[in-house]
């Protein structure tokens, strides 16, 4: 029987965490299965899902203790079981416009309220191609419930987005 755990880190940026981590889960004949990884303010960054056969969970487990000795902050957590919330529908939304604070969280408030689940989540901030002011931009995967409409969704982003100056595009 496998199980899988969901991992995150945090470390100081440097070369090979990736290649000694991906050591260990083959070490315990776990299977590497998705991960989102990021340098972040020289930081390294990730999250991370492995399967791995139960019996080597613990020894797994142990082993991440050599990495979190050399620095990297390793947080461990068992994949849920039983159901998940089910969403009717998943969306894309694109947000682009002059950066400012309060962005994410008017966006993420709107989502909330109406249990919108925000599944993934990819933002930044470049210079303007004219102009070279700060333009803030946003990609998400959302999980939108059957009781929310696309129009009422579409509808409060939209305000916001006028509110606060930026484009935003909601998509299947």
């Amino acid at each position: 029987m496998t199980r899988s755990l969901v991992l995150t880190l945090l470390g100081n940026d440097r070369p090979g965490l990736v290649e000694k981590l991906s050591r260990l889960v083959g070490l315990h004949q776990g299977n590497w299965v998705e991960s989102r990884m990021a340098r972040l303010g020289g930081q390294f960054a990730g999250i991370l899902r492995v399967d791995l056969p139960e019996s080597n969970v613990p020894g797994f487990s142990a082993a991440c203790s050599e990495l979190r000795a050399q620095g990297l902050v390793i947080v461990i957590a068992s994949e849920p079981s039983g159901e998940a919330t089910p969403f009717s529908r998943r969306l894309n939304l694109e947000l682009v416009g002059q950066d400012r604070p309060g962005i994410v969280r008017e966006i993420a408030q709107a989502l909330a309220a109406r249990q919108v689940n925000v599944e993934e989540l990819d933002t930044g901030v470049s210079s303007a191609p004219m102009s070279g002011q700060p333009l803030f931009f946003a990609k998400a995967k959302l999980g939108v419930p059957a009781q929310v409409t696309d129009q009422d969704l579409r509808s409060a982003l939209e305000q916001i987005g006028e509110d606060l100056m930026v484009d935003v595009i909601l998509a299947e």
